[in-house]
Protein backbone atom coordinates (compact mmCIF):
# COMPACT_ATOMS: atom_id res chain seq x y z
CA UNK A 1 0.00 0.00 0.00
CA UNK A 2 1.37 3.33 -0.81
CA UNK A 3 -0.11 6.84 -0.18
CA UNK A 4 2.20 8.77 -2.60
CA UNK A 5 4.56 8.61 -5.55
CA UNK A 6 7.77 7.78 -2.76
CA UNK A 7 6.09 5.12 -1.09
CA UNK A 8 5.09 3.81 -4.28
CA UNK A 9 8.74 4.43 -5.86
CA UNK A 10 9.99 2.61 -2.77
CA UNK A 11 7.85 0.04 -3.03
CA UNK A 12 9.13 -0.58 -6.76
CA UNK A 13 12.62 -0.81 -5.40
CA UNK A 14 12.12 -3.09 -2.86
CA UNK A 15 9.78 -5.68 -4.61
CA UNK A 16 11.53 -5.09 -8.04
CA UNK A 17 8.02 -4.58 -9.63
CA UNK A 18 7.15 -2.00 -11.78
CA UNK A 19 4.71 0.59 -10.61
CA UNK A 20 1.46 -0.60 -12.30
CA UNK A 21 1.76 -4.22 -10.37
CA UNK A 22 2.19 -2.19 -7.31
CA UNK A 23 -0.83 -0.24 -8.09
CA UNK A 24 -2.39 -3.60 -9.06
CA UNK A 25 -1.84 -5.34 -6.55
CA UNK A 26 -2.80 -2.43 -4.18
CA UNK A 27 -6.12 -2.88 -5.96
CA UNK A 28 -6.28 -6.66 -5.29
CA UNK A 29 -6.11 -5.84 -1.79
CA UNK A 30 -8.48 -3.29 -1.69
CA UNK A 31 -10.88 -4.86 -3.38
CA UNK A 32 -10.92 -8.85 -3.12
CA UNK A 33 -10.54 -9.30 -6.71
CA UNK A 34 -8.16 -11.08 -8.54
CA UNK A 35 -5.72 -9.47 -10.63
CA UNK A 36 -7.01 -10.67 -13.82
CA UNK A 37 -10.62 -9.68 -12.61
CA UNK A 38 -9.62 -6.17 -11.89
CA UNK A 39 -7.83 -5.75 -15.45
CA UNK A 40 -10.43 -7.17 -16.91
CA UNK A 41 -12.85 -4.01 -15.34
CA UNK A 42 -9.87 -1.58 -16.90
CA UNK A 43 -10.72 -3.48 -20.15
CA UNK A 44 -13.82 -2.42 -19.74
CA UNK A 45 -13.38 1.04 -19.47
CA UNK A 46 -10.67 1.16 -21.47
CA UNK A 47 -13.02 0.16 -24.46
CA UNK A 48 -15.20 2.84 -23.28
CA UNK A 49 -12.76 5.39 -23.54
CA UNK A 50 -11.47 4.42 -27.24
CA UNK A 51 -15.28 4.65 -28.19
CA UNK A 52 -15.77 8.42 -26.76
CA UNK A 53 -12.52 9.49 -28.69
CA UNK A 54 -13.29 7.77 -32.03
CA UNK A 55 -17.36 8.48 -31.96
CA UNK A 56 -17.45 12.28 -32.85
CA UNK A 57 -14.93 11.73 -35.36
CA UNK A 58 -17.12 11.51 -37.91
CA UNK A 59 -20.53 11.88 -36.80
CA UNK A 60 -21.24 15.11 -35.38
CA UNK A 61 -22.84 14.82 -31.60
CA UNK A 62 -25.97 17.20 -30.32
CA UNK A 63 -25.07 18.65 -27.28
CA UNK A 64 -26.18 21.08 -25.03
CA UNK A 65 -26.43 24.72 -26.30
CA UNK A 66 -24.61 23.53 -29.35
CA UNK A 67 -21.50 24.99 -28.09
CA UNK A 68 -19.16 22.34 -29.55
CA UNK A 69 -20.96 20.26 -31.97
CA UNK A 70 -18.88 19.34 -34.79
CA UNK A 71 -15.57 20.50 -33.19
CA UNK A 72 -13.98 16.80 -32.92
CA UNK A 73 -14.99 16.46 -36.54
CA UNK A 74 -13.69 20.04 -37.54
CA UNK A 75 -10.16 19.21 -36.01
CA UNK A 76 -10.34 15.99 -37.45
CA UNK A 77 -10.45 16.66 -40.96
CA UNK A 78 -8.19 19.51 -40.16
CA UNK A 79 -5.40 16.81 -39.21
CA UNK A 80 -5.95 15.33 -43.10
CA UNK A 81 -4.32 18.53 -44.33
CA UNK A 82 -0.49 18.86 -45.08
CA UNK A 83 -0.37 22.66 -44.20
CA UNK A 84 -0.91 22.30 -40.45
CA UNK A 85 1.00 24.15 -38.10
CA UNK A 86 1.89 21.45 -35.63
CA UNK A 87 1.48 18.64 -37.58
CA UNK A 88 -1.48 15.57 -38.36
CA UNK A 89 -0.44 13.72 -35.84
CA UNK A 90 -0.65 15.81 -33.04
CA UNK A 91 -4.28 17.59 -34.36
CA UNK A 92 -5.57 13.76 -35.16
CA UNK A 93 -5.02 13.66 -30.76
CA UNK A 94 -6.58 17.17 -30.09
CA UNK A 95 -9.35 15.47 -32.53
CA UNK A 96 -9.93 12.45 -30.27
CA UNK A 97 -9.56 14.58 -27.07
CA UNK A 98 -12.94 16.58 -28.80
CA UNK A 99 -14.65 13.56 -29.34
CA UNK A 100 -14.76 12.46 -25.95
CA UNK A 101 -15.88 15.98 -24.67
CA UNK A 102 -18.40 16.11 -27.26
CA UNK A 103 -19.74 12.93 -26.68
CA UNK A 104 -19.99 13.72 -22.74
CA UNK A 105 -21.53 17.01 -23.56
CA UNK A 106 -24.06 15.47 -25.82
CA UNK A 107 -25.25 12.82 -22.32
CA UNK A 108 -23.23 10.21 -24.18
CA UNK A 109 -20.70 7.17 -22.50
CA UNK A 110 -17.91 8.48 -20.88
CA UNK A 111 -15.07 7.37 -18.56
CA UNK A 112 -14.27 10.31 -16.28
CA UNK A 113 -10.47 10.50 -16.00
CA UNK A 114 -10.63 11.95 -13.33
CA UNK A 115 -13.41 13.64 -14.23
CA UNK A 116 -16.19 13.69 -16.79
CA UNK A 117 -15.04 17.44 -17.74
CA UNK A 118 -11.56 15.94 -18.82
CA UNK A 119 -12.73 13.00 -19.76
CA UNK A 120 -10.64 13.44 -23.50
CA UNK A 121 -7.27 14.05 -22.36
CA UNK A 122 -6.40 10.53 -21.57
CA UNK A 123 -8.31 8.37 -23.97
CA UNK A 124 -7.06 10.78 -26.70
CA UNK A 125 -2.91 9.93 -25.39
CA UNK A 126 -4.01 6.13 -25.54
CA UNK A 127 -5.69 5.31 -28.36
CA UNK A 128 -3.12 8.05 -30.48
CA UNK A 129 0.18 6.25 -29.13
CA UNK A 130 -1.62 2.49 -29.47
CA UNK A 131 -2.39 3.46 -33.09
CA UNK A 132 0.55 5.19 -33.86
CA UNK A 133 3.26 3.06 -32.35
CA UNK A 134 1.07 -0.20 -32.56
CA UNK A 135 1.33 -0.89 -28.94
CA UNK A 136 -0.58 -4.27 -27.81
CA UNK A 137 -3.58 -3.54 -25.79
CA UNK A 138 -1.70 -5.64 -22.91
CA UNK A 139 0.58 -2.84 -22.64
CA UNK A 140 -1.91 -0.30 -22.73
CA UNK A 141 -3.86 -1.76 -19.95
CA UNK A 142 -0.63 -1.88 -17.81
CA UNK A 143 0.01 1.97 -18.92
CA UNK A 144 -3.77 2.57 -18.22
CA UNK A 145 -3.23 0.97 -14.30
CA UNK A 146 -0.49 3.51 -13.50
CA UNK A 147 -2.30 6.25 -14.62
CA UNK A 148 -4.90 5.45 -12.20
CA UNK A 149 -2.45 5.12 -9.66
CA UNK A 150 -1.35 9.09 -11.01
CA UNK A 151 -4.99 9.98 -10.34
CA UNK A 152 -5.30 8.20 -6.57
CA UNK A 153 -2.23 10.05 -5.20
CA UNK A 154 -3.70 13.13 -6.47
CA UNK A 155 -7.12 12.23 -4.84
CA UNK A 156 -5.77 11.24 -1.48
CA UNK A 157 -3.66 14.02 -1.39
CA UNK A 158 -5.02 17.06 -3.08
CA UNK A 159 -8.18 17.07 -5.55
CA UNK A 160 -9.38 16.39 -9.02
CA UNK A 161 -12.96 18.37 -8.41
CA UNK A 162 -12.90 21.58 -10.52
CA UNK A 163 -15.33 23.54 -7.56
CA UNK A 164 -11.97 22.87 -5.13
CA UNK A 165 -9.02 23.23 -7.22
CA UNK A 166 -9.98 24.84 -10.72
CA UNK A 167 -9.64 23.28 -14.02
CA UNK A 168 -6.05 22.39 -13.18
CA UNK A 169 -7.54 20.08 -10.89
CA UNK A 170 -9.30 18.03 -13.54
CA UNK A 171 -7.92 18.88 -17.11
CA UNK A 172 -4.20 19.13 -15.48
CA UNK A 173 -4.36 16.05 -13.47
CA UNK A 174 -5.74 14.29 -16.41
CA UNK A 175 -2.75 15.13 -18.51
CA UNK A 176 -0.80 14.34 -15.54
CA UNK A 177 -2.07 10.88 -15.93
CA UNK A 178 -1.65 10.28 -19.46
CA UNK A 179 1.77 11.79 -19.29
CA UNK A 180 2.75 9.53 -17.23
CA UNK A 181 1.09 6.87 -19.13
CA UNK A 182 2.47 7.95 -22.48
CA UNK A 183 5.88 7.86 -20.76
CA UNK A 184 5.26 4.47 -19.45
CA UNK A 185 4.39 3.00 -23.76
CA UNK A 186 7.42 4.04 -24.70
CA UNK A 187 9.54 2.77 -22.28
CA UNK A 188 10.26 4.81 -19.45
CA UNK A 189 11.17 4.28 -15.96
CA UNK A 190 9.02 4.48 -13.06
CA UNK A 191 10.89 7.68 -12.13
CA UNK A 192 10.82 9.15 -15.49
CA UNK A 193 7.01 8.69 -15.78
CA UNK A 194 6.82 10.60 -12.39
CA UNK A 195 8.96 13.40 -13.53
CA UNK A 196 6.50 13.39 -16.82
CA UNK A 197 3.33 13.17 -14.53
CA UNK A 198 5.21 16.53 -12.44
CA UNK A 199 5.94 18.17 -15.75
CA UNK A 200 2.46 18.29 -17.30
CA UNK A 201 1.07 19.66 -13.88
CA UNK A 202 3.82 22.42 -13.42
CA UNK A 203 3.01 23.29 -17.39
CA UNK A 204 -0.80 24.20 -16.45
CA UNK A 205 -0.75 24.95 -12.81
CA UNK A 206 -2.91 27.79 -11.49
CA UNK A 207 -5.22 26.97 -14.48
CA UNK A 208 -8.97 28.40 -13.63
CA UNK A 209 -12.59 26.59 -14.09
CA UNK A 210 -14.42 28.97 -15.73
CA UNK A 211 -17.20 27.65 -17.74
CA UNK A 212 -19.56 28.92 -20.12
CA UNK A 213 -23.11 28.65 -18.77
CA UNK A 214 -21.82 26.37 -16.53
CA UNK A 215 -21.86 23.92 -18.93
CA UNK A 216 -19.05 21.26 -18.88
CA UNK A 217 -18.62 22.30 -22.78
CA UNK A 218 -16.51 25.56 -23.27
CA UNK A 219 -13.48 26.28 -22.78
CA UNK A 220 -13.69 22.64 -21.41
CA UNK A 221 -13.52 20.96 -24.99
CA UNK A 222 -10.26 23.02 -26.06
CA UNK A 223 -8.93 22.45 -22.54
CA UNK A 224 -8.95 18.63 -23.52
CA UNK A 225 -7.69 18.90 -26.37
CA UNK A 226 -5.04 21.32 -25.12
CA UNK A 227 -4.38 18.69 -22.00
CA UNK A 228 -3.70 15.97 -24.47
CA UNK A 229 -1.04 17.23 -26.12
CA UNK A 230 0.39 19.00 -23.33
CA UNK A 231 0.71 15.15 -22.18
CA UNK A 232 2.78 14.21 -24.89
CA UNK A 233 4.74 17.24 -24.51
CA UNK A 234 5.97 16.65 -20.77
CA UNK A 235 6.25 12.71 -21.59
CA UNK A 236 8.87 13.69 -24.44
CA UNK A 237 10.46 16.22 -21.74
CA UNK A 238 10.60 13.12 -19.43
CA UNK A 239 12.09 10.74 -21.95
CA UNK A 240 14.88 13.12 -23.35
CA UNK A 241 16.36 12.93 -20.10
CA UNK A 242 14.71 16.00 -18.40
CA UNK A 243 14.72 15.49 -14.59
CA UNK A 244 11.94 17.50 -12.71
CA UNK A 245 13.41 19.23 -9.79
CA UNK A 246 10.30 19.54 -7.83
CA UNK A 247 9.57 15.78 -6.56
CA UNK A 248 6.26 14.94 -7.77
CA UNK A 249 4.64 14.73 -4.89
CA UNK A 250 5.63 18.16 -4.18
CA UNK A 251 4.14 19.97 -7.08
CA UNK A 252 0.89 17.63 -5.72
CA UNK A 253 0.98 19.88 -2.92
CA UNK A 254 2.08 22.97 -4.62
CA UNK A 255 -1.07 22.08 -6.79
CA UNK A 256 -3.67 21.71 -4.32
CA UNK A 257 -2.42 25.20 -2.35
CA UNK A 258 -2.96 26.94 -5.48
CA UNK A 259 -6.29 25.72 -5.81
CA UNK A 260 -6.86 26.79 -2.62
CA UNK A 261 -5.62 30.58 -3.43
CA UNK A 262 -8.03 30.55 -6.06
CA UNK A 263 -11.22 32.46 -5.34
CA UNK A 264 -14.69 31.38 -6.22
CA UNK A 265 -15.36 33.11 -9.31
CA UNK A 266 -12.49 30.85 -10.80
CA UNK A 267 -13.35 27.35 -9.38
CA UNK A 268 -16.66 26.11 -11.50
CA UNK A 269 -18.90 28.90 -10.54
CA UNK A 270 -19.57 30.41 -13.71
CA UNK A 271 -18.53 33.85 -12.41
CA UNK A 272 -15.31 34.87 -13.78
CA UNK A 273 -12.59 33.98 -16.66
CA UNK A 274 -14.52 33.44 -19.86
CA UNK A 275 -17.83 32.55 -18.54
CA UNK A 276 -17.93 36.02 -17.03
CA UNK A 277 -17.32 38.15 -20.61
CA UNK A 278 -19.71 39.89 -22.31
CA UNK A 279 -20.09 36.63 -25.00
CA UNK A 280 -19.99 34.41 -22.34
CA UNK A 281 -23.30 35.80 -20.77
CA UNK A 282 -24.50 36.14 -23.95
CA UNK A 283 -24.92 32.43 -24.47
CA UNK A 284 -25.65 32.45 -21.22
CA UNK A 285 -28.88 34.49 -21.98
CA UNK A 286 -29.39 32.43 -25.30
CA UNK A 287 -29.36 29.03 -23.89
CA UNK A 288 -31.14 29.78 -20.57
CA UNK A 289 -33.14 33.02 -20.94
CA UNK A 290 -32.79 36.06 -18.85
Amino acid sequence: MYKNAQELLELCEKSGKRAWEIALDTEIKLTGMSGEKILEHFGKRLDIMINSAKKALEHKQATKGGLIDGVANCQYEYSKTEDSVTGGYLNYVMALAYSSSEVNASMGKICASPTAGSCGILPAVLVAMMEKENISREKVLEALVFASAIGAIYTRNATVAGADGGCQAECGVASSMAAAAAAYMKGASDKACFDAAGFAMINVMGLVCDPVAGLVALPCAHRNASGAVNALIAADMALAGQVSHIPFDQVVDAMFKVGKMLPPQLRETAKGGIASTPAGKAIYKEIFGA
